[in-house]
């Protein structure tokens, strides 16, 4: 597929996804925990990121903006970018409605709108699953201030019975854009053209599975709390992981 073509597909699909999300009137003002603690992995990659105060960070592919939100509360100058109109809307109206400032603008993570060496930190959410590395992963670089880390949460690729699981199997929020995929060992190789140090963390091993059960809480359950006994105990466990959380450092 072409990239205008990908990229308007990404767009309207998200623009859907964000108006569905107005219908329901979201709750605009929210306690950090509600972000943090919504997924395993959120709050352990915040902690990358470091202590963001008085610094210049961009949430790229910011969503409903809760992460900008917290990033600003914490001190942080947050821009947050989104291809969703829709979405960039609604973060607008929850940094107004929990009074933080915060920018955002309609970009593409392909193509940023910023000069060189911009800002000192980077967090992303489930964005470079959609982006292509080729070009991102040097726009991510170029932005960045020497030393600077780029902290992204992403879907992993290396575990074929969750693979099959997300092409076969129903669960709760199974929607995906066209061209979306998670990230697999290639797409590090490609990061590391571009970053000198990457680490990886991988989280919901055996956690994965309470997508498929409702009342499985979505974290502190018990699935989650065996997760990190075995990963801590064998590391290596983690390319078998659901989620993983990179950490990229520009020298």
């Amino acid at each position: 597929m072409y990239t205008g073509q990908r990229l308007l597909a990404e767009r309207v699909f998200h623009d859907r996804q964000a108006a569905r999300r107005a219908a329901r009137r979201p709750d605009l003002v929210f306690r950090d925990a509600t972000y943090l603690d919504h997924e395993p992995w959120i709050r352990p990659a915040f902690q990358r990121l470091g202590d963001v105060a008085g610094k210049a960070v961009l949430d790229c592919g910011c969503g409903h903006g809760m992460a900008a939100v917290v990033l600003a509360r914490r001190g942080a100058a947050v821009t947050g970018i989104d291809l969703s109109v829709g979405y960039l809307e609604e973060a607008r109206r929850r940094a107004i409605a929990n009074e933080v400032d915060a920018e955002f603008i309609q970009a593409d993570a392909e193509s940023l709108p910023f000069a060189s060496q911009s800002f000192d930190a980077v967090w992303g959410s489930a964005i470079l699953h959609h982006l292509d590395l080729r070009r991102a992963g040097p726009e991510l670089h170029r932005i960045l201030r020497p030393g600077g880390v780029a902290v992204c949460c992403e879907p992993w690729g290396g575990n074929p019975l969750l693979e099959f699981a997300r092409r076969r199997l129903p669960y709760a929020g199974k929607h995906r854009t066209p061209d979306e995929r998670p990230v697999r060992m290639a797409d590090l190789a490609t990061l590391k053209e571009y970053f000198s140090s990457i680490d990886v963390r991988g989280y919901q091993l055996l956690g994965a599975a309470r997508r498929l059960f409702r009342r499985e809480s979505r974290t502190g359950g018990w699935l989650d709390r065996v997760d990190a006994r075995l990963l801590s105990r064998w590391p290596a466990m983690e390319s078998w992981c659901r989620y993983v959380v990179l950490t990229l450092r520009r020298v």
